[in-house]
């Protein structure tokens, strides 16, 4: 019984030695490493800018005379071709107009037969009387006064013919009017508003009233905003995608066309600089600046629609078939253009030197020091508690 008691007691104090052992001196597990294998694909550098769509070209069709719309002839989504009849305006005025100009040159053109026929008169008496004054077979008095005759007459001639020029004007423009009555389309495109409805009177004795706004959906014009930040990266002819909300895995491609010199708002804030001068010159730059950047992309399908908003990526740079690895594998940067990874091997981790080509902050572009398939470490998973921590960059 006594030996029973002993073992029992050797037993409890062995236990209590392998806690203690535990609890104050802790074996150190081996960490698992969390690895991702180096592999091929594409990397791309990129500028992120904020896009609305417009259409390329945007034509307001407007009234070029004033009057009661008589007949609007298209509706909104409608398509029209170049020539085509939009719009017409109570004619009326503009007839009555045209028939009072005629009227007026046939007036004239009248009065100018009876003219011509006095100053013929006029001429052979002046001749007459000029062939007797050089006999001396008249007076003097009636060589002046047929003289004057046939200049007062020649006079009204030349005036009469000035008028029927300025009648012949008033017609022309008569006729033009008229025409302006029958608005047309000027281009090839999509009716995308309807400003004014049949039966309203415009007034175009001060600004041209619009009728509508017609628009070539088949190219749209993407405006990105891009920051202060990034438009020194950025130049004309650099390739560039965007996505839409309403189909986010869909790309569209283009070629930067433009970049504006100056912010859109330079004007206002212009303005806002010279009121504030002399006071305090933060409030001028208080806001961010952006400056458009512009390009072209077909819309054969007319997925594409005024006014949408769009995902703009600008392509600094690009790599094809490059050897890839997440930029969490990189660790601290050392000489120019190159960085250290971490690897996992048979015969466990090494640390190698990498030359880095591309690097957006979540793949890299490895230029030399890795192979396709190597392991690389992206983080570590400590036994357990399951935390992770990432390789330090």
């Amino acid at each position: 019984m006594k030996k029973l008691t002993y073992i029992s007691a050797a037993g409890f104090l062995t236990l209590v030695g392998v806690l203690m052992k535990l609890l104050l001196w802790p074996s150190h597990a081996a960490p698992q490493y969390v690895t991702v294998p180096v592999k091929r694909g594409a990397v791309e550098q990129t500028v992120l800018a904020s896009g609305v769509l417009f259409p390329k070209k945007l034509v307001s069709v407007g009234a070029q005379v004033s009057g009661q719309v008589k007949l609007l002839n298209v509706s909104l989504g409608q398509q029209v071709t170049q020539g085509q009849l939009i719009a017409e305006i109570d004619s009326a005025p503009q007839v009555n107009a045209l028939n009072a100009a005629e009227a007026a040159l046939e007036n004239v053109q009248a009065e100018l037969g009876g003219r011509q026929a006095t100053l013929e008169q006029a001429k052979l008496n002046f001749e007459r009387e000029a062939a007797m004054a050089a006999r001396n077979a008249n007076s003097r008095l009636d060589y002046e006064t047929a003289r004057a005759a046939y200049e007062n007459a020649r006079a009204d001639v030349a005036s009469l013919n000035a008028q029927i020029s300025q009648a012949k004007i008033a017609v022309d423009l008569a006729k033009v009017n008229l025409r302006y009555t029958k608005i047309s389309a000027p281009i090839d495109g999509t009716v995308v508003s309807v400003v004014t409805e049949q039966g309203q009177t415009v007034n175009a004795n001060q600004t041209a009233p619009t009728i509508i706004l017609l628009a070539d959906l088949k190219t749209m014009t993407v405006k990105a905003k891009i920051s202060e930040a990034d438009v020194v990266k950025v130049k004309t002819g650099q390739d560039v995608y965007f996505k839409i909300l309403a189909s986010n895995e869909r790309r569209y491609y283009s070629t930067l066309r433009s970049i504006d010199p100056a912010p859109e708002d330079i004007a206002s804030s212009m303005d806002t600089g010279s009121s504030s001068h002399g006071s305090s010159g933060s409030a001028a730059t208080a806001n961010p600046v952006y400056y458009n950047g512009r390009f072209d992309v077909e819309n054969p399908d007319g997925q594409l629609r005024p006014n949408m908003t769009a995902e703009v990526f600008i392509v600094l740079a690009k790599a094809e078939n490059a050897l890839i690895v997440p930029s969490a594998a990189l660790g601290p940067a050392g000489t120019p253009g190159e960085r250290t990874v971490r690897v996992l091997g048979s015969e466990g981790v090494s640390v190698r030197t990498v030359r880095v080509g591309i690097d957006n902050n979540e793949q890299a572009e490895i230029l030399s020091g890795l192979e396709a398939g190597e392991k690389v470490i992206v983080g570590e998973m400590t036994p357990g508690d399951g935390s992770q921590k990432p390789t330090r960059r």
